[in-house]
């Protein structure tokens, strides 16, 4: 660059022996240029350009996605013991008083269960969660009453609600089935049960605890009904039973885990 500068200076330095007036007006003009060119040089600097990027905050990961998610497979061991004797609690829809029964009984259950997962978590707020299908063999102990015993078939479904990153998830079960029973009004037992053949209702709630994407465990309360849909009447009656109490049960995954894309 000051290479190029030094032949524009001699031109003007002979200029100015020969032609002073003109040599003044050069030299005038070099100066100008001199002073504007550090302004021109700065313009001259690359500017960054504007990114177009967005920063995108990301949700938090839910460890829940790697528990409760479509087809999953778990194997299901409960239990329960149902001391507590109440009216049938659809009374209203078969014409009933929500009379008790003198005769009370008390119920010691074991299920297990097939459970599979029919779903993603999805759903707004509290109503979020998936839903289980349940597929159950129940063994009955009936440790208080003149029945024995009660086997059972039993199908049905429970409701998850899972809160985003909880251990602890809510749940609601609605199963039904049939079953036999050892029935004894037909011995001369009054109020006992009127024929072999029953059907169940079980309801309940509580909530689960996973320890892992692979084990859990629930602790809630649960009702049960036996009875033979009044086709024992008009011999027997259908007197029935409606117990409810604490429920406990473990759960296991069958199969793999979850596979997740990197």
């Amino acid at each position: 660059m000051f290479l190029g500068i030094a032949s524009p200076v001699h031109t003007i330095a002979s200029l100015c022996k020969s032609k002073p007036e003109k040599c003044r007006l050069s030299l005038f003009s070099v100066a100008i240029f001199c002073l504007a060119l550090p302004t021109l040089m700065m313009g001259q600097e690359p500017q960054p350009e504007p990114t177009s990027e967005v920063a995108h905050i990301a949700k938090p990961a839910d460890f829940n996605e790697q528990i409760y998610y479509r087809n999953k497979l778990e194997f299901s061991t409960e239990m329960g013991v149902l001391p507590i004797n109440i009216p049938f609690v659809f009374d209203v829809f078969v014409g009933d008083d929500y009379s008790q029964k003198p005769l009370h009984y008390t119920l010691v259950p074991i299920s297990p269960s097939l459970r599979w997962q029919m779903g993603k978590i999805n759903g707004p707020w509290i109503l979020r969660g998936n839903t289980d299908l349940t597929v159950s063999v129940t063994h009955t102990q009936i440790v208080r009453g003149p029945e024995t015993h009660y086997e059972a078939f039993v199908l049905g479904f429970r409701r998850n609600f899972v809160p985003r990153n909880w251990r602890a998830a809510p749940y609601f079960d609605f199963r039904m089935g049939m079953g036999h029973i050892d029935a004894k009004e037909p011995l001369g037992v009054q109020y006992a049960q009127g024929q072999d053949l029953t059907f169940t209702l079980m309801m309940g709630s509580g909530a689960r605890y996973n320890f892992n994407p692979r084990y859990s465990m629930a602790l809630g309360m649960n009702y049960m009904h036996v009875s033979n849909l009044y086709l024992s009447e008009p011999k027997y009656q259908n007197n029935g039973i409606n117990v409810y109490g604490p429920w406990v049960g473990f759960n296991m995954r069958i199969g793999k885990p979850k596979h997740t894309l990197g």
